[in-house]
């Protein structure tokens, strides 16, 4: 008895503790790290899907299209954070690969710092910029005012999103994806209670379902801090330590800034697209949201993929393994493609039924579908592309995926949007038939994993280790 509770204990600290990713066979370190990370991913799509779920079954699909449309607008102002998270994860996981402790608890505090700051200034901007936006983008009456609605109350608790992504981040880095699976299970349960309380039972709207988002993030957020806070075998996190420190910000932007323009880019280019996706009208509007929705969760395991390449690769090079950090990307690329090449199957097979649990529209369901069976085949090529990237970000390189994501959203999905849709229109679809955005979708996903290939065998990324060798 005492034997099988040791053994439970270390296995349990193993699982909640940092993992070192230099040593061991590649494939069993990259699933047992990915496990937990892609059911962290999916569950927190939860957030936004029970957000959708519930709004739309609740007060309907006006009220779905209003949460929708308020997307773009809230990505691209959590731009800052973003960079900040990208710069710190890169960081953490080369230090944390290199035991060089001292500049890892330096990085752990100036990120601390530099995730307030951020969620200040997204909180002082976002309101002033939400009625213009949405006007500049053509949001249809009906939906402009529950969705600024929304979004208000979004950027008022924005530091809850803030430090939970951020910390989530510096955890991942030192090799724990557990605890922050298991703080994402309990908060994403009360998110799910606190949006039927505040929707159905209180009648508040989609004011109600902001909320049941806002107060669950603050929660794992608190949650994410507490467990850093106990992590003193890997990280000293003292008060003397958080503050910013020059040096260390400046490499955090270098690294975080490539990052955050790739944001800001795709962010202004699904401003253009929301206007396109706006003109077809409402029942368009809400089919897109549903399809993001749905979209969501198939990608999880590409993203989830790409962040255990950048632990992964960074704590290799970190170490000085490129050999290793190679090895790695071809496993992970072997292991990304066939659960991709799964989840078009299940997702062609079950599509109707997914959407059926956002709305009970037939037209909207319909159009729907027709949209998600053109997009997923492209999930295989968005595998190659985010996994390749995650590796070359990993090692330093946060140029080239900057490069790959503005090439595919600016130069080919957007101009392929609306030249597709021009080229469609007729009496019936006098502004083009709404099946072209995914259309061109599917272009842009296929000519970007080409690029990605290209760059990662060009080889520019073996070179940007940030620790002496």
């Amino acid at each position: 008895m005492a034997y099988k509770s040791a053994r439970l204990a270390r296995s349990l600290k193993r699982m909640f503790g940092s993992q070192d990713m230099t040593t061991g066979v590649i494939w069993r370190r990259l699933a047992a790290f990915s496990m937990p990370l892609l059911i962290g991913n999916v569950v927190q799509q939860l957030y936004s899907a029970a957000d959708s779920v519930v709004v739309g079954r609740f007060v309907g699909d006006t009220a779905l299209a209003a949460v929708g449309a308020s997307l773009p607008l809230l990505n691209m102002l959590l731009i800052l954070f973003m960079g900040v998270s990208t710069g710190t994860g890169i960081m953490v996981a080369q230090y944390y690969g290199a035991r060089d402790r001292e500049r890892l608890s330096k990085t752990v505090g100036s990120t601390l710092v530099l995730l307030l700051l951020t969620s200040a200034a997204i909180m002082a901007v976002g309101p002033l910029v939400t009625m213009p936006v949405l006007r500049l983008t053509n949001t249809p009456d009906s939906v402009i005012g529950p969705c600024a609605e929304y979004l208000s109350i979004l950027f008022a608790g924005i530091s809850g999103i803030a430090f939970y992504n951020g910390i989530s981040g510096i955890l991942r880095g030192v090799g724990d994806s557990a605890s922050p699976l298991v703080f994402l299970l309990i908060t994403c349960a009360m998110n799910i209670v606190l949006d039927v309380w505040f929707v159905a039972g209180l009648g508040w709207g989609v004011a109600g379902a902001a909320w049941a988002t806002v107060i669950s993030q603050w929660a794992s957020s608190a949650l994410c801090l507490w467990r850093l806070a106990r992590m003193r075998g890997a990280i000293d996190l003292s008060i003397r330590l958080i503050r910013l420190d020059k040096a260390l910000c400046l490499e955090i932007a270098r690294l975080g800034l490539p990052a955050a323009m790739t944001q800001l880019v795709f962010s202004f280019a699904n401003f253009v697209i929301q206007s396109l996706v706006n003109s077809f009208g409402d029942m368009v509007l809400t089919c897109c949201t549903i399809v993001t929705r749905v979209d969501g969760f198939a990608m999880m395991p590409n993203f989830t993929f790409s962040m255990a390449m950048s632990t992964f690769v960074g704590q290799n090079v970190g170490a000085g393994r490129l050999d290793r950090a190679e090895r790695g990307t071809k496993a992970c690329l072997a292991m990304g493609v066939s659960v991709s090449a799964a989840i078009v199957g299940l997702t062609m097979l079950l599509g109707r039924a997914m959407i059926g649990v956002f709305t009970g529209t037939g037209e909207v369901i319909s159009l729907s579908y027709r949209m998600m069976c053109i997009l997923t085949p492209g999930y295989v090529a968005v595998s190659v592309m985010q996994i390749l990237s995650g590796a070359m970000r990993g090692a330093g390189d946060s140029v080239s995926p900057m490069w790959i994501s503005i090439i595919t959203t600016v130069a080919i999905r957007t101009p392929a949007a609306y030249l597709l849709a021009f080229l469609t229109r007729s009496d019936a679809y006098p502004v083009g038939r709404p099946e072209m955005l995914h259309v061109s979708m599917l272009i842009a996903c296929v000519l970007g994993a080409g690029l990605s290939y290209a760059l990662y065998r060009r080889g520019a990324w073996r070179g940007k280790r940030l620790v002496g060798l």
